[in-house]
């Protein structure tokens, strides 16, 4: 009776000793996508993820492309001391100036390449529609519309990744200087070290604790959490760490468009994000300009310019009808009987038979009646003497002795 019972115990230790093994391999299946020291995640904890770690239960192999990703930049400023109640990760709108960086004109991702790895696996690329929240045949044309960039600040995020067929979900922190892919709205959607799928996080509490390795320069009051961008942009400003530069990068493009923004943001590419920033200026609006008094023609004089004959000329029009400042009329009609400054206009002249300025020594017409002034001729002329007495007065009145 013994021996059954002997072999019942080896039967009941070798299957234990099966399921041992079987989740040991479990955990190293897990500890080999996370480099072996993160394993997998669960829903509810919060998992710090350095910039270069691949993480637990990645989609795909890495798509970083070195060139294009920034390091992670030290922080200057002094840590900073949250008030009280404010202890949680600062919300940023997706459009943020500077929130994002990278390399002028060079990608920080892959993007065509993250589309290949999970073409190349039916269930992964399920998987990371149905995290990502679109049809798997629209996952190339998702990723494609994505914005390659990397992150500027630690970063709370809602990250899943893939585990027996399926996706995973769990929250993480990713340090500054992650590679990401960014939507029109600025949200972080793809993760390029593991091609995990990203979403806004779960809660808003502070990112206190967690499991990993906090990074130097780690502070959870100076973490950020990215809103989406009140409406769709069509492109994104982000820090040229390697020039220290504003580049303005169209979204869905790899960095063949990049260009340098018209209007520089209010601040410098250096400042730190996680603190106050300055408002933006506000956007020049071009104001209407006065409606201007035609300038009337100098040919044909409107109505309403010159002054009606016989009206009274009101006091300060007579000057400015005749001088010709800046709008006022110049070629009105001289009344008749008023003297003319010889600009006629087509009307005749008032004072036929004076002076004009033909030249001297013109013979006289000797059947042209004799006018005001006598004829020129080249004859020389014989000066008239008038007999006069003393005592004749000519024109002079002599002062009568009261």
């Amino acid at each position: 009776m013994h021996a059954p019972i002997r072999m019942r115990r080896a039967v009941l230790a070798v299957l234990s000793a099966g399921i041992l093994v079987t989740a040991g391999c479990s955990r190293e299946a897990g500890d080999s996508g996370g480099q072996g020291t993160e394993g997998t995640a669960d829903a509810d904890e919060l998992l710090l993820q350095q910039a270069a770690a691949q993480g637990p239960d990645p989609f795909t192999r890495s798509t970083v492309e070195p060139a294009g990703a920034a390091p992670a930049t030290p922080r200057t400023a002094p840590p900073r001391t949250p008030a009280p109640g404010d202890e949680g990760p600062r919300t940023l709108p997706g459009s943020t100036p500077g929130l994002y960086g990278g390399t002028r004109s060079v990608a920080a991702c892959d993007v065509g390449q993250q589309i290949r790895f999970l073409a190349a696996d039916p269930a992964r690329e399920k998987a990371f529609a149905q995290a990502a929240g679109v049809d798997r045949a629209g996952v190339p044309e998702f990723l494609r519309g994505l914005t390659p960039v990397v992150l500027r600040a630690d970063t709370r995020v809602g990250s899943h990744g893939f585990r027996a067929g399926s996706a995973t979900a769990f929250q993480s922190v990713l340090q500054a200087g992650t590679a990401v892919l960014v939507d029109d709205r600025g949200l972080p959607r793809v993760r390029c070290a593991c091609g995990n799928p990203l979403s806004r996080p779960a809660g808003g509490g502070a990112a206190h604790g967690g499991r990993g390795e906090p990074w130097a320069g780690y502070d959870p009051a100076r973490t950020v959490v990215v809103a989406p961008a009140a409406k769709a942009v069509t492109d994104l400003v982000i820090v040229d760490a390697d020039h220290n530069s504003w580049v303005e990068r169209p979204v869905g493009d790899e960095g063949a468009r990049d260009r340098t923004p018209e209007v520089p943001p209010p601040y410098a590419p250096g400042t730190d994000i996680t603190g106050p920033l300055p408002d933006a200026p506000p956007a020049k609006t071009k104001e209407p300009k006065a409606p201007q008094k035609p300038t009337p023609s100098h040919s044909t004089p409107g109505r309403g310019d010159c002054p009606t004959p016989g009206e009274p000329t009101p006091p300060g029009e007579a000057v400015a009808a005749t001088e010709g400042p800046t709008g006022a009329p110049t070629n009105c009609p001289t009344p008749t009987g008023a003297p003319s400054d010889g600009a006629t206009d087509g009307y005749p002249e008032p004072f036929p038979g004076l002076p004009t300025d033909e030249p001297t020594g013109t013979p006289a017409d000797p059947d042209e009646p004799p006018g005001l002034v006598p004829p020129m001729t080249d004859e020389p002329q014989t000066a008239i003497e008038l007999p006069w007495q003393e005592g004749d007065s000519v024109g002079i009145s002599e002062p009568v002795e009261g």
